[in-house]
């Protein structure tokens, strides 16, 4: 395996462990229902600080940046056509490719929709007048379960691409395997007069 490939696939991991990582502590530390008190004013619910915003928002990033990098340095599949269809790897990265995009998408609205829903501190009215609204658990693991994911399946992705066969190499075929035909070569006779020494006429015409 190239270099290249393998320290793309080293950052891209990284960010995708940082991701899932900061989903689960957010997830620890998002607002729960025995940390929300009421105060002496009716309808109002107070709500303590907690680092599940920041964690939240920070394992969105992440995942971002992790998705951004391996589809920047891959490429889109689907804008390519490769000449061998019924590979194997070719086929493994399309479909890699796909569920990949479809956990990205899923993650990052959970990361997100849990870090603004979390969001809340200070005094904040009560939701329909009688009960205060918390984040519901679940929403920050599933979170960073689907970057975990989403990641791995981006880096089986750019291997599979990276090792997916070519084009058949095309080889010149030499022309003319058979015995070549051709007219005999006849030397061209000169029209020069030939000169011939005395004697050796006179022998000649000696000669009965």
């Amino acid at each position: 395996m190239e270099r290249k490939v393998v320290a793309v696939c080293a950052v891209v991991g990284f960010l995708g462990v940082l991701s899932a990582a900061l989903g689960f502590a957010a997830e620890a530390t998002r607002v729960k229902v025995s940390d929300v008190q009421t105060s002496g004013t009716p309808g109002e619910c107070i709500y303590p600080r907690t680092p599940a915003l920041a964690l939240g928002l920070i394992s969105a990033v992440s995942l971002m940046l992790a998705q951004s990098i391996i589809n920047t340095v891959a490429g889109c599949i689907c804008c390519k056509r490769h000449p061998v269809p019924s590979d194997t790897n070719w086929s493994v990265a399309l479909i890699s490719f796909i569920i990949s995009w479809c956990t990205f998408i899923i993650a990052f609205l959970l990361l997100l929709t849990g870090a603004a829903l979390n969001d809340q501190r200070g005094e904040e009215n009560m939701y329909f007048g009688s009960f205060c609204y918390v984040v519901k658990p679940g929403v920050f693991s599933g979170g960073a379960v689907l970057a975990l994911a989403s990641v791995a399946l981006a880096i089986v992705y750019y291997v599979a691409l990276s090792s997916s066969k070519g084009p058949p190499p095309t080889f010149a075929t030499p022309q003319n395997h058979g015995i070549a035909m051709g007219q005999p070569v006849i030397p061209q006779q000169s029209s020069e007069p030939v000169f011939v020494h005395e004697d050796t006429y006179n022998r000649r015409q000696q000669v009965p």
